[in-house]
């Protein structure tokens, strides 16, 4: 009774909600001042850490190193440890005295049990009954692992010549990026945003599953992360059904109050995950677990929720384009739908910090945190859409400026890599980006000259491959060869006048009307 009692109330996982009741979870006043102690402590070491520099520099000048200050932080030390200890106890008292917490703990149990005498029914049973709650995602239990990692080359483009004037840029660039940088790349990884929001996050993960019929999943990576994953079934229920939408949220964003909402709306099948380091997910969003994440996504939707490569659109918002781009790379998917993202994090990091440290910035983005789209995007040979938003007020290096929005450069990355050719003469590339820089609404191209450019493409694939890359604009005019660049923009992008965090409307996410040249008979 003792251990159980120390196992499952004292140190067991805090419980939000019994889905399927009004109101959350109410803890007693035991329960609930021995919380509220833990979460003051905890909430005041997160500080701690950030201001781990100012604390230290006052400790040293008040002599708390010494052999005299040591008893004083000792003292510190015993008390801070017999609070905490006197919180878990009547923590754990406060619970054993709850009837709902009891309830919990109970299925709790069996799902945790190692015990092999438990048949899988009778965990397959407990898991149902343990999805009713909403607890610490720290004790969920694993519902899915990952193979093994791929060995692949690091995201690096930056010279790995060290002299001795770059070897002390190089040190200041890795301990930037490895301490405030990736909360500034990555602000949904900081705790205490994570404590603010918690309340908006519940909220929104009851919604998901009490009336869209969601289940939470925990999914193993092969770096051994555990990342936060919700799942939509529609199969069956709805004609969009079929198809699975994997959503891939930005540098702020949860499934829980994230891009999710379009396609749920529009009764897809919908599976989203919340990056490494965000809330229910451990490790840390860089490249290669982010990556890892969303591989391990991926390999769960193909191989226990059985969908096929070719009923799964990715889509992707802001950076969360990266992870949703490696995936593309891997995986011939029915297509692609990127909103409000860029080319390449370089041109977006570099304004936004002092001149002076330009250099150091750049050694850090390119060493690492190199989320290089425009390069990526180009590992894909199926349909894609991209969406930019003409008031974004990130994505763009000039703000009210349309034609610094980084969408820009990644759209024509995308179509000078597919249409080789037809971009050859930098006047098309200069074309293009004069066309970008105006809402698209203002550029007119009669239907004329619309169905000029279907019969070019008609009649180049009439005699060639339906592959990427396409060659077709060699014997072309010039006006001709502007007439397709204008029609292949419009066929990849769509304008949306809105700010970057506004939630996509249902009209603009429409897969079936993605540019697919395999549809060229």
């Amino acid at each position: 009774m003792i251990v159980e009692f120390i196992k499952y109330k004292v140190f067991g996982p805090r419980l939000y909600k019994e889905y399927g009741t009004q109101k959350l979870y109410e803890a007693n006043t035991m329960e609930r001042w021995g919380d509220q102690v833990l979460y003051t402590l905890n909430l005041c070491w997160n500080i701690s850490m950030y201001a781990s520099p100012i604390i230290l520099m006052f400790a040293y000048k008040r002599n708390y190193f010494t052999n005299d200050g040591l008893p004083v932080i000792a003292k510190l030390g015993t008390g801070v440890a017999t609070i905490v200890f006197l919180s878990f106890l009547l923590r754990g008292i406060g619970r054993a005295k709850n009837e709902t917490y009891d309830k919990f703990v109970r299925v709790f149990q069996i799902v945790r049990s190692k015990s092999s005498g438990n048949s899988s029914t009778s965990q397959e049973e407990a898991l149902r009954s343990v999805r009713k709650f909403d607890f610490d995602f720290s004790d969920f239990p694993i519902d899915f692992a990952a193979g093994p990692c791929e060995l692949s080359k690091k995201d690096k483009a930056s010279s790995r010549n060290t002299t001795a004037v770059s070897a002390p840029c190089r040190i200041l660039a890795y301990l930037a990026i490895h301490t405030f940088g990736i909360k500034m790349i990555y602000p949904g990884s900081v705790k205490l945003i994570q404590s603010y929001l918690q309340p908006m996050l519940l909220q929104g993960r009851s919604k998901l599953i009490e009336e869209d019929g969601a289940t939470r999943y925990k999914v193993k990576t092969c770096d051994d992360n555990e990342i936060d994953t919700i799942f939509i079934d529609n199969r069956g229920k709805t004609p969009n059904g079929t198809t699975l939408v994997l959503c891939s949220e930005g540098n702020a964003g949860f499934y829980e109050i994230g891009i999710m909402s379009t396609p749920i709306a529009l009764k897809y099948s919908v599976l989203g995950w919340n990056h490494p380091g965000f809330y229910g997910s451990t490790g840390s969003p860089y490249p290669s677990q982010d990556k890892n994440a969303v591989f391990a996504v991926m390999e769960f939707a193909l191989k226990q929720l059985k969908f096929d490569l070719n009923n799964i659109i990715l889509h992707g918002w802001s950076i969360g384009a990266f992870a949703t781009l490696n995936l593309a790379a891997k995986y011939d998917v029915k297509g692609v739908i990127l909103d409000a993202t860029f080319d390449d994090l370089l041109p977006l990091a570099i304004p936004r910090m002092p001149n002076s440290f330009s250099s150091i910035v750049r050694l850090a983005i390119r060493d690492y945190m190199n989320l290089h789209n425009s390069e990526m995007i180009k590992q894909y040979k199926g349909p894609v859409m991209m969406i930019r938003r003409t008031e974004d007020e990130i994505i763009c290096t000039e703000e009210g400026v349309l034609a610094s929005n980084r969408g820009n450069y990644l759209v024509l990355a995308f179509l000078k890599f597919r249409f080789p050719t037809l971009f050859e003469s930098e006047s098309q590339s200069k074309y293009a980006l004069e066309i970008l820089s105006m809402h698209l609404d203002k550029t007119i191209q009669d239907k004329a000259s619309e169905l000029l450019c279907e019969q070019l493409l008609e009649s180049y694939f009439r005699e060639n491959d339906k592959n990427y890359p396409v060659y077709i604009g060699e014997s072309l005019e010039e006006n001709d060869k502007n007439q397709l660049v204008l029609y292949l923009i419009k066929k990849h992008l769509l304008d949306y006048k809105s700010t970057h965090c506004t939630p996509l409307p249902t009209e603009y996410f429409n897969p079936d009307s993605l540019f697919d040249i395999s549809k060229y008979k």
